[in-house]
C-alpha cells in the first residue's frame, strides 16, 4: 500500500510532539503529509468501560424506567454507550425508551453522536462546558425528575451534584475514563526535549492530557524552559480548542487555537503557523479564548 500523497513541505524539518492518545495516528498521518517528523507522547490513556456490568445494569434500568432528561457530554461516550447496548442486544429497546426523553448535549460532537444513535437533541451547550449545562438548568424545578448523565473521561464535572441538588434522581453512566499514560518514559522524554529546544511544537486535543503533560514537565523541572521557549515564539503549543488550552493558559503559556475545535482545523492552523499562506489557502487560527472551566474536553 503506497504512502499518502504529500500535500506540502510546510512542516519539513519540524519535529512535533503529539501529547494525545485517541486518534493520534490519524493526526500524525495528516501532519506527515506536510513533512512533519512526529514524536508520540500520549500523556493519558482512555480506559473503556463498555463491558462494565454496572454500565449494562444501569442501561437496563433506564430501559425499564426511561429518564425524562439525558445529558450527553461527549461524542465518544455516547457512541460507546450505544455500542455497549448493541453488544448486549438492548440497543433497540434503549432507543425506544429514550424516544420521549429531553436530550441536552455538551457541544456539537455529543449532539452528533446522540443524533447518530437516533435521538432528538433538544439543546446544545454553545461553549461546550458542563457549567453551561448547569446554568441552563438553573431555576428549573427538577424535583422527582429522572435524569441520566453520560460522564466524560474526567467524571461528571458537577453535573450529577447540580441535578441532585435541584431534586432530580440521577443515573450516572461511565462509558470510559482517562487513565495514566501507557508509556510514561515517552512523556518524560518529550518534556525534556521540549525544554531543550529540540521540539518545534506540542499538540493537545483534551484538557486532561494537557494537564498531565504539563504536570510531567513540572515534575521533571522542565516547565520553565518550555514556558520560556513558548513565550519567545520558539516552541508552538497548539490546542484543539479553548477548553483543551485551559491548563496552558492557567500557567501563562500562550497557545495556538484553530478557528474551529476540530482535528482538521488544528492541522491547518499548525501548517499555517509554520508556513503562512494567502488568506484563502488556510483557515486562520482564532485568537486565544477566555480560560475555561477545568477538566473539560474539546475533541472526543
Amino acid at each position: 500500500m503506497s504512502a499518502p500523497a504529500r500535500l506540502s513541505s510546510a512542516l519539513e524539518g519540524r519535529r512535533l510532539v503529539l501529547a494525545l492518545d485517541r486518534r493520534a495516528d490519524e493526526l500524525a498521518a495528516a501532519l506527515r503529509r506536510h513533512g512533519a517528523a512526529i514524536q508520540h507522547a500520549p500523556a493519558m490513556s482512555m480506559i473503556p468501560h463498555v463491558d462494565d456490568p454496572l454500565l449494562l445494569e444501569r442501561t437496563a434500568e433506564l430501559v425499564a424506567r426511561p429518564p425524562q432528561l439525558l445529558v450527553a457530554t461527549t461524542g465518544v461516550g455516547m457512541r460507546g454507550w450505544f455500542e455497549a447496548a448493541e453488544a448486549a442486544g438492548i440497543a433497540p429497546a434503549l432507543r425506544a425508551a429514550l424516544a420521549g426523553t429531553r436530550v441536552l448535549a455538551r457541544g456539537p460532537k455529543a449532539r452528533g453522536a446522540a443524533q447518530g444513535a437516533g435521538l432528538d437533541v433538544d439543546w446544545v451547550a454553545a461553549d461546550g462546558t458542563s457549567a453551561e449545562i448547569i446554568d441552563h438548568l438553573a431555576g428549573h424545578d427538577l424535583r422527582g425528575l429522572r435524569a441520566a448523565v453520560q460522564h466524560h473521561g474526567s467524571g461528571a464535572d458537577g453535573l450529577d451534584e447540580a441535578l441532585e441538588r435541584a431534586g432530580a434522581e440521577v443515573t450516572a453512566l461511565t462509558v470510559y475514563r482517562w487513565g495514566p499514560p501507557r508509556d510514561p518514559a515517552a512523556v518524560h522524554r518529550s518534556v525534556l526535549d521540549a525544554a531543550a529546544g529540540e521540539v518545534d511544537a506540542v499538540l493537545f486535543t483534551a484538557a486532561p492530557g494537557t494537564e498531565n503533560w504539563l504536570v510531567a514537565a513540572e515534575r521533571a523541572g522542565a516547565l520553565p524552559g518550555i514556558a520560556g521557549h513558548a513565550r519567545a515564539g520558539r516552541l508552538l503549543m497548539a490546542a484543539v480548542g479553548p477548553l483543551t488550552a485551559g491548563p496552558l493558559e492557567a500557567r501563562g503559556i500562550p497557545a495556538l487555537l484553530p478557528a474551529r475545535s476540530r482535528m482538521g482545523a488544528l492541522v491547518r492552523a499548525v501548517v499555517q503557523h509554520f508556513d503562512p499562506a494567502p488568506a484563502d489557502a488556510h483557515q486562520p487560527a482564532a485568537p486565544q479564548s477566555r480560560r475555561p472551566a477545568p477538566h473539560q474536553e474539546d475533541a472526543p
